[in-house]
């Protein structure tokens, strides 16, 4: 039914209706189920994955490799970005030369030809309105850019978000120029992990896709940009731990001293912050101040594999737990952003062991997040030990147990949850 597509080095995108498509789950290529493609969502981006051939089923029923195009010149694997409100449920399946470089840290996800359409192995996990691409680098960013970096030239934070904006293009960073729904406001270039997929520091041999915060901003400057845009965005989100900075709870007291400030000023919207949770003595002063919602990013809830991947430094994954349970017990909406990887994530022990934490801890939310990385990569430093569900089934366990799914962050007030007006 479905069918390989690859391009060649220009980008010129070939189907062959005689290699039949297989995706990639884990260690395996396997035959995808009509579920888990959807017609290629409006907002996505087609990709090659570079030094890597396209792999399928050929008519002799025999797993064979497109090395080279119609015209004889090479052929390249080809994939696509999901945009946000999309959960990938299979990775391109390919090969690649020994000794081919790590590709680009990008979240690759398989497509296929169908009745000449392009096909995306994925499924939708929570509605896009406020993310879909559309809605951000219009032509009138720059002039709003430049108005409001006029109305506070000394604010090194706005400068900050004006240059994620602008090369980046960072969509939580554009938020604050467009005034809406979630804004970043980054605050520290310290970490105290080093996931093997961190954007903004590498740690392996693919360099970082941006570059990492160069200062350490005073309360004033968070101050100024947290309250402009909680009193002027609707369903007003600011969120502290963005893709260029590290661990903003390694700068609790500052964050804290300003959440305190502009709570004095305005009880409007919703305080956030995306974090490791790893500093659990930060962690307890952002709650104590006052934030409303705290998402916790991580890649297992298994300590073994947790380590594998984040590589903390001077914390375990129990202080996580602790940094949860305290954050919950203090009323504030806690939310896994759950980094989904087909083939790990999906996995027998890995389900049962999110799904036990969330139920020990009492997360109202997981928030589904792509990962970021070259798959190959990936399974050479974690290991898998069980079988995989599928992500479609990885869902339903999750929603029959009880738990939300969702897959970005919603408006949500301290002790009140999600806020009323919100829209998913």
């Amino acid at each position: 039914m479905f069918s390989t597509l690859y391009s060649d080095r220009n980008g010129r995108i070939w189907e062959d209706k005689h290699l039949a498509f297989l995706g990639r789950s884990g260690q395996q290529w396997v035959e995808a189920e009509e579920e888990d493609l959807i017609t290629l969502p409006a907002g996505c981006s087609l990709v090659m994955v570079p030094g890597h051939y396209p792999v399928g089923i050929d008519i002799d029923d025999k797993v064979n490799c497109r090395e080279k195009t119609p015209q004889g010149v090479p052929a390249v694997a080809l994939a696509c970005l999901l945009p946000q409100g999309f959960t990938r449920t299979l990775l391109p399946a390919t090969v690649a030369p020994r000794g081919a470089a790590e590709i680009p840290i990008l979240g690759y996800t398989a497509v296929a030809g169908m009745k000449n359409q392009v096909m995306a192995a994925a499924i939708p996990t929570d509605e896009h309105r406020k993310w879909h691409p559309e809605r951000y680098n219009t032509p009138d960013l720059e002039q709003m850019v430049e108005s409001r970096l006029g109305q506070f030239p000394r604010n090194r934070i706005l400068r900050q978000l004006a240059h994620c904006s602008l090369h980046y293009s960072c969509f939580t960073a554009q938020n604050i120029f467009y005034r809406r729904w979630e804004g970043g406001i980054p605050t520290t270039s310290r970490c105290n992990a080093r996931c093997l997929g961190c954007i903004s520091r590498g740690h392996t041999s693919v360099p970082s896709p941006q570059e990492r915060l160069g200062f350490r901003p005073t309360a004033e400057e968070i101050v100024e940009v947290a309250c402009y845009h909680l009193e002027m965005a609707p369903e007003a989100i600011i969120s502290f731990g963005q893709g260029c900075e590290g661990e903003p709870a390694l700068n609790a007291d500052l964050i804290a001293s300003a959440i305190e400030i502009v709570r004095g000023i305005t009880d409007r919207g919703c305080i956030n912050i995306n974090t490791n949770a790893g500093c659990t003595a930060g962690i307890k002063k952002l709650v104590d101040a006052g934030l409303d919602a705290i998402r916790v990013t991580l890649l297992s809830a298994r300590e073994e594999d947790y380590l594998a991947y984040h590589q903390p430094t001077g914390y375990r994954f129990r202080d996580v737990e602790r940094s949860i349970s305290y954050a919950q017990d203090k009323g504030v909406y806690t939310s896994l952003n759950l980094l989904t990887i087909p083939g790990f994530t999906d996995s027998e022990e890995q389900v049962e062991a999110v799904a036990r934490l969330v139920h020990n801890t009492g997360i109202h939310m997981i928030q589904l997040r792509n990962l970021n990385i070259d798959p190959d990569l990936f399974f050479d430093r974690i290991p898998l030990r069980s079988t995989a569900l599928g992500v479609r089934r990885m869902i339903d366990v999750f929603q029959q147990e009880g738990i939300r799914v969702a897959s970005y962050t919603h408006p949500a007030r301290r002790g009140k949850g999600l806020n009323d007006s919100t829209t998913a």
